[in-house]
């Protein structure tokens, strides 16, 4: 891979970041999935299994933690 596209990866990357601080933002993906998602998108990490988002209650999440509309 070029220095070029390893440049506009990590610009997309970036972008999917910021939409996603979006979404979190106006309460459309928050909760501890939306802070899931923007941890991972800052990092330099890959996680195979990041998918499927957002994890349901079975993988381990509560869906009161799906939407920030919830939160007390």
């Amino acid at each position: 891979m070029s220095d070029n596209e390893t440049t506009r990866l990590r610009a997309k990357l970036e972008q999917a970041r910021s939409v996603i601080a979006s979404l979190v933002g106006n309460g459309l993906a928050a909760g501890s999935e939306g802070q899931r998602a923007l941890d991972y998108f800052a990092s330099d990490r890959f996680e195979p299994d990041f998918l499927p988002w957002p994890r349901t209650a079975s993988e381990g999440t509560r869906p009161e933690d799906l939407n920030a509309a919830n939160d007390d």
